[in-house]
């Protein structure tokens, strides 16, 4: 495992949404900056790792790439591109949690290469297996050269949990090379306006789809735990213009019959009326 040098301060991880929210925590909605969301999201995966891969590691395999709860696979979806252009290709997985998704990629013949910020889920990563190195850094400050990779890809990694993904599009653009293709996938947007619930009680708008203000879990002294960042659909892909990137796809993936399992506020009730995953699918001209 390699260690580059970081600001403890500053950081992005996978999706805590993925997995549980804090029990003692009070939830809010306030105002939470670069500094304060990095260490939460550090803080949050440090602690909720194992938890996280004992209750869906099933779900994700040591080796499968699934790009949210719907189970879309990019064995079949394709979106990094068709399966065969894969090898030999340098891919940049963000957000990796125990890397099943570069495990796949490796698989596929790619030279991936799995970079996280929480150290607790990249210990997960070598106890599955030691075929793909990895990387503790921060996503805003990505420890590569420039137009070092082919691709990028994130499942639910570093964009949602950033006051500013502008930075994390931009530093994503500096390390492809030209051509190179940038695809990542977030909770869909109009989902801030429902309660985050897997039952009816998850299907009457309870908020205003336009409040950006941050989702935020905050212990008794009021210091953030867990912060998520809301931005609408025209957001994210004026985040990725602003990044440097082109939109190419925007994918809203329909709940599968054979997916019968709950996590967190995804089911198969609110799967089948509303999308609980979007995955913009980006190019580098």
């Amino acid at each position: 495992m390699n260690q580059e040098d970081y600001a403890p301060e500053d950081g992005y991880d996978a999706d805590p949404r993925f997995g549980d929210a804090s029990d003692d925590a009070e939830a809010t909605r306030r105002e939470a900056g670069e500094a304060e969301s990095s260490r939460a999201s550090r803080g949050w995966w440090d602690r909720n790792a194992d938890e996280y891969q004992s209750e869906h590691g099933a779900f994700l395999g040591d080796d499968r790439f699934v790009w949210g709860p719907e189970g879309l696979d990019e064995a079949d979806a394709a979106l990094l591109g068709p399966v065969s252009s894969l090898k030999g290709k340098d891919v940049l997985e963000i957000g990796a949690g125990a890397a099943q998704c570069s495990r796949w990629l490796a698989a596929q013949g790619a030279r991936p290469v799995a970079l996280d910020l929480s150290h607790r889920q990249l210990q997960h990563a070598l106890r599955i297996g030691d075929d793909v190195p990895l990387v503790e850094a921060d996503a805003g400050r990505l420890p590569f050269r420039d137009a070092s990779f082919d691709l990028a890809c994130s499942a639910y990694g570093a964009v949602p949990f950033v006051a500013d993904p502008v930075t994390v599009m931009r530093e994503v653009r500096r390390v492809l090379r030209p051509g190179g293709r940038w695809v990542f996938s977030v909770t869909h947007p109009i989902r801030w306006a429902f309660p985050d619930e897997p039952g009816p009680e998850g299907l009457s708008v309870a908020a205003s789809y336009f409040d950006r203000t941050p989702y935020v879990e905050q212990d008794e002294r009021g210091r953030a735990v867990y912060v998520e960042h809301h931005r609408t659909i025209g957001d994210r892909v004026r985040d990725v213009v602003a990044g440097g990137f082109r939109l190419v796809d925007l994918v809203e993936p329909e709940w599968p019959e054979w997916n019968s399992q709950e996590w967190g506020g995804w089911s198969p009730l609110r799967g089948n009326l509303i999308p609980g995953t979007a995955i913009f699918v980006c190019e580098r001209d």
